[in-house]
């Protein structure tokens, strides 16, 4: 076990890795408030690069022309108002679009709310874009560069093996079967290699893993050190807890008119962060180790033995017998 499974004889060290990204993919979205727009990489990675992650936009809640202005706050239990005194002049709630200027206005034809100070109009994500708004994104194909390195041995080595071609790069899609070492994958269907839907995750977002294994044996030839891929979903979906699904943050575009008036596009950005995992250890043949493992497995004899030797004295039902063929009882010669 020690020496044929374990790898007794060898000597480990663990991986040191480093990840870089290349998404392309483009779509095509047209809506009454946009119209036909074209959005390519630099419009849904966000940001472009990051440390072993990649984020991909696969929905969005648009709110654009933003100003600092007054206007009324989203209607909610702490904001719909009936007269001025419901409002106070400064209150900020962790809820708030703005501070409140102790105004009651109208927010719609039967609401009043709190006037507030704030990017105007405030953003309304009530409701969720259903399904997603960039749902073609599963089509979207992710090149993953992963450079590893054991130090110990000196060894290094990257996923874009060397027997892969430039030509074979530019067409290839990772399959299991038939593309086990292709470095570009399409994200739908990582996310289906994941047992999961992706028109499902794409409406609120979620967080995948894409893990890459390096376990090397080095007394072989290095052609064999290969990389073995895996998917999983990590903030797996649970029915019984629906608070706050997916994954989402926003962030802002700003411009200036020619009067020097500031406004803003305001993005709620939905989408599936892909977190790229690389784990694993290589061994080599070394003396050490193997004289370490010798030497234990030649004491654990000696301690078999004084292990058997109780069971067979004091447990067996044959005690006695095996007593007497193991020992020799002599008279004492004085006596």
């Amino acid at each position: 076990w020690v020496f044929l499974w374990e790898k007794g004889y060898q000597e480990t060290d663990s991986v040191v890795s480093s990840v870089t990204t290349k998404v392309k993919g483009v779509v095509l979205t047209n809506t009454s408030t946009l119209g036909a727009r074209i959005w390519d990489v630099a419009d849904y990675v966000i940001p472009p690069q990051e440390a072993n992650t990649v984020f991909i936009m696969t929905n969005a809640i648009l709110t654009l022309n933003q100003r600092q202005d007054r206007c009324p706050e989203l209607p909610d239990d702490e904001t719909v108002c009936n007269e001025k005194n419901n409002c106070v002049p400064g209150y900020v709630s962790i809820h708030s679009s703005g501070i409140q200027t102790g105004e009651c206005i109208p927010y719609n034809n039967s609401i009043n709310t709190c006037e507030v100070f704030a990017w105007c109009p405030v953003e309304d994500d009530y409701h969720i874009p259903k399904p997603a708004f960039l749902q073609e994104a599963e089509n979207f194909t992710i090149l993953v560069k992963n450079n590893i390195w054991y130090p110990k041995f000196n060894f290094s080595k990257r996923n874009i093996l060397p027997t892969v071609s430039s030509s074979y790069l530019k067409n290839c899609i990772y399959d299991p079967q038939t593309d086990p070492f292709c470095p570009i994958f399409r994200l739908g269907q990582i996310v289906e290699a994941a047992g999961q839907n992706f028109q499902e995750i794409a409406v609120e977002g979620g967080v995948m893993a894409l893990q890459i294994n390096w376990d090397c044996n080095l007394d072989r030839a290095a052609s064999h050190c290969v990389p073995k891929y895996s998917f999983r979903r990590l903030d797996n979906k649970d029915s019984a807890h629906t608070v706050s699904p997916g994954y989402n943050f926003r962030f802002a575009k700003y411009y200036k008119d020619g009067n020097g008036t500031e406004s803003r596009t305001l993005v709620k950005a939905y989408g599936i962060r892909l977190d790229i995992i690389v784990f694993g250890k290589a061994g080599k043949f070394d003396v050490i180790p193997t004289m370490i493992n010798i030497g234990s497995g030649l004491a654990l004899f000696g301690v078999a033995t004084v292990l058997c030797d109780i069971v067979v004295l004091y447990c067996m039902k044959k005690k006695y017998y095996y007593r007497e063929k193991k020992y020799k009882y002599v008279e004492d010669y004085e006596l």
